[in-house]
């Protein structure tokens, strides 16, 4: 019950509530303030500007924010009137619909938000299609709907300005959360009785959360100049915690090793269960830091794991007196990695402690970290070499202008009743640039439908009274807004009698058949139009993603062999190798789940794939592994058989990218740095780990080699 109130809280903490509480609140009030002055028809018109540009309203830095909708309500008065005059003869309005609905759904090539901006100015078009304003009526009718935009972008920039560093703690917060999860994800793979091959699933499913709020944290830190420029403890505090979960999400990355041997050889022991319970009692505690930030409140560090950590040293020293030579070194190193999160635990505590966080340093972030967040080229050539057939965005945005069409016709012709827009709005919410997202897109939209028409149905007919009716047309408008990220089929579900209770209000009636017709004729044609017109499918993508995942690999482990030979590799320059090891590989798994959900004969070497992504997985913690064994010291004295090993994994790792048609990196780059100091040796424990280790990463290099002839064959 405890860990239920705790998910509550935190949800209400969250941006998703967040954004839907600002969302119906920049919606509504142009509709409420106006109907107190008896002009509830212009609050209304105001209302829809409004909502078209909160589709803008995503998360990222303000200055994004204010770009995107300054653009954004430029194109919704230019297509407001567009569609206006258009609307007065049915073949304009339908060649309107064809060209804008592919001009603007070509926009993702410029990223996300460009895309949304594309998707408010659809939506304005999709409203005033039944709009029945006379010629000399549409201008005034348009730039009331600026007026609704203009108010909206001003109300949203307004409400991040009083609290601007709420955003980056609630994505923060749910970052440390989504990297808990990992953790016991991780804890899993020592209980005797877990999948192995299962439990990677999960994993590699789990790392593809980790990486898209890592991502989302990075634009709102280093991109905003808020964050970045202020000197306060607050955006010193919340970059200092980003980076050492960043680290310690690397940290959990090096638990990595054999766990099938591990079984074999512990089982018997209960010390695998004894790590799994301490590992569960860490990803408790990041819950409760998860908590902590995104509710903005400040706790003391409790729960000390040195009392755990001591007795499970105690065991392990118990165990290594039975067995000869090394054979339990896994299992120490597993405990200074434990060791380490511990540390890491108690340090970020140590930043919300108020006299502590005042002696934080800041300033030393700002060129250093703007490094970590990719930049989104504008450039007018992109648009135009976009457009080819060999462009998932061009192919993408014809299907889209093509079936706008089908819909419009059948719209005209065939649909019954005033608000058959719904068909052309379901085709445009639904299709995406690939099949298993458009599919996924399509059977949410249904489901939350026919839930909603019901729930809808039973409000109207059991609830009439008024005031009632209106408070619920608000929760169900938060719902519909906070749940359209975190869940689509609920926000849809709240979304429908949300729409009917609005109708209701208009002196509509009820449309509860009329909506749930259009929406299935308009996902029966966008499905059917995913299939067969120019389809996109992840396979076709697949090599790429394979070549990008094992270049950022290479360059990755190239990283750690400089080290190793004595070469001097930045800090900022080795965290960006690991960045882009965990983006690539995010993005990796990301399509192979896509590709799970298209239809069997479109899906080639699924298991192949499926083994080159927890191959690539593996690879990528022995590495951080390696990483970990070598961090903090600046030369070594290496031996040739650690070169020897290093040497090989790249020479294989770089025939593999030949071969996937990706760059080739040659580890001997840079000079090594001057000997200020004698190189120092790595201990008896760390050399022997050492090799081994690398011995491992040597073989997973090989076992992708083989995994990668078989998916190309």
């Amino acid at each position: 019950m405890k860990f239920n109130s705790r998910e509550i809280k935190s949800f209400f903490y969250s941006q998703y509530f967040s954004d839907g509480l600002r969302m119906t609140t920049g919606i509504l009030l142009p509709s409420l303030i106006a109907l107190q002055f008896n002009h509830f028809d212009i609050g209304l018109t105001l209302s829809l500007g409004a909502l078209c540009i909160c589709t803008i309203d995503t998360p990222g830095p303000l200055m994004h924010k204010r770009n995107a909708m300054a653009i954004g309500n430029l194109f919704l008065f230019a297509v407001a009137v567009i569609t206006g005059f258009a609307r007065l003869n049915v073949f304009t309005l339908g060649l309107e619909v064809t060209l804008l609905s592919f001009l603007f759904s070509i926009f993702i090539i410029y990223g996300n938000r460009a895309a949304s901006v594309g998707t408010s100015a659809l939506l304005v078009m999709i409203f005033m299609m039944d709009k029945a304003e006379k010629p000399e009526e549409v201008l005034g009718y348009s730039a009331i709907i600026l007026l609704g935009g203009i108010w909206y972008m001003f109300f949203s920039l307004v409400f991040f300005g009083i609290r601007p560093y709420r955003a980056a703690q609630q994505t923060l917060g749910e970052n440390i959360a989504d990297i808990a999860d990992f953790l016991r994800i991780k804890a899993d793979f020592y209980l005797p009785d877990t999948d192995i091959d299962e439990n990677y699933r999960k994993l590699v499913s789990q790392q593809i959360k980790v990486s898209q709020h890592q991502d989302a944290v990075r634009e709102l830190l280093f991109k905003s100049r808020v964050m970045v420029k202020e000197s306060t403890s607050a955006s010193r505090i919340l970059l200092l915690t980003f980076v050492d979960f960043v680290d310690m999400f690397e940290q959990i990355m090096a638990t990595h090793y054999d766990y099938s041997h591990i079984r074999s050889k512990y089982k018997d022991t209960g010390i695998l269960n004894e790590i799994a319970i301490v590992l569960l009692h860490m990803a408790e505690e990041m819950d409760n830091i998860s908590f902590m930030v995104i509710s903005n409140i400040r706790n003391k560090f409790k729960g000390d794991f040195i009392e755990e950590l001591e007795q499970l040293k105690s065991r392990i020293d118990a165990l290594g007196k039975n067995e000869q030579g090394t054979s339990n070194l896994a299992l120490k190193k597993i405990l200074i990695n434990l060791r380490d999160l511990n540390d890491r635990i108690k340090s970020i505590y140590k930043y919300y402690n108020s006299k502590y966080s005042e002696t934080l340093m800041g300033g030393v972030y700002d060129e250093e970290y703007a490094k970590f967040v990719t930049h989104q080229d504008y450039a007018p050539h992109i648009f135009f070499d976009n457009f080819s057939f060999s462009s998932t965005a061009f192919k993408h945005a014809l299907r889209v202008s093509l079936v706008c069409l089908v819909g419009f016709i059948l719209a005209k012709t065939i649909a019954n009743g005033h608000h058959s827009y719904w068909i052309l709005l379901t085709i445009i919410v639904i299709l995406k640039p690939g099949f298993s997202l458009s599919k996924q897109r399509n059977y949410q939209r249904l489901i939350g439908t026919v839930i909603g028409g019901i729930a809808g149905i039973v409000i109207l007919r059991f609830i009439p009274n008024r005031d009632t009716q209106f408070i619920l047309l608000i929760v169900f408008m938060i719902g519909t807004y906070s749940f359209t990220r975190l869940n689509y089929v609920v926000s849809v579900l709240f979304m429908t009698p949300y729409v009917l209770i609005l109708f209701k209000f208009l002196g509509v009636g009820l449309l509860v058949r009329e909506r749930e017709i259009d929406t299935l004729i308009g996902s029966t044609i966008a499905f059917i139009a995913s299939y067969l017109l120019f389809p996109s499918w992840e396979y076709d993508n697949i090599q790429d993603r394979l070549k990008d995942v094992i270049y950022a690999n290479l360059n990755y482990l190239v990283k750690i062999a400089e080290s190793i030979t004595g070469i001097e590799v930045g800090t900022i320059e080795y965290k960006l190798a690991r960045k882009d090891v965990f983006v690539k590989s995010a993005n990796l798994s990301a399509s192979f789940e896509r590709m799970t959900s298209e239809p069997k004969s479109r899906q080639k070497n699924v298991k192949d794939v499926h083994k080159f992504v927890v191959l690539n997985h593996i690879l990528s913690s022995y590495i951080a592994t390696v990483a970990s064994t070598i961090s903090g010291k600046k030369r070594y004295q290496h031996q040739a058989e650690d070169i020897k090993l290093v040497k090989k994994s790249i020479a294989v790792l770089n025939d593999t990218s030949e071969k996937l048609g990706g760059k080739l990196i040659d580890f001997k780059r840079g000079k090594p740095a001057p000997a200020s100091a004698p190189a120092l040796p790595l201990t008896q424990h760390d050399d022997v780990l050492l090799k081994e280790q690398l011995g491992f990463i040597n073989k997973i290099s090989v076992d992708i080699a083989r995994v990668t002839e078989s998916i190309l064959n």
